[in-house]
């Protein structure tokens, strides 16, 4: 997971080096939204924070629901952890006992 992390940074800073020498004007232009003189870097920054909000959204969910999972599972293992002590200790409890044999004087 760290190294995941890693590469995401250095692609970021990458996009963020090339867009900031990049800061010549654009015109943006989206179905029929049009903004015009916009400074390219802004715009290359502002599409590299969505696509990192549109990643990071599913992949929270999906992070979630992993630990969900696993506090459910650990809270199952605990509570079959203390049945098998309940029960190895019946067990104990029930085990006949050896009686010694009277001595012989």
């Amino acid at each position: 997971m760290g190294l995941a992390y890693v590469i995401v940074g250095v692609l970021s800073a990458a996009v963020a080096v090339f867009a900031l020498e990049n800061n010549q004007t654009a015109s943006l232009r989206f179905v029929s939204w049009t903004i015009e003189n916009v400074p390219l870097a802004s715009a290359v920054l502002a599409a590299l924070a969505v696509g990192l909000i549109l990643a990071a959204v599913p992949l929270s969910f999906e992070a979630w629901r992993w630990r969900s999972r696993a506090r459910q599972l650990e809270s199952r293992i605990e509570m079959l952890e203390l049945t098998l002590a309940n029960r190895d200790r019946e067990t104990v409890l029930m085990a006949p006992r050896s009686v010694a044999a009277p001595r012989s004087a």
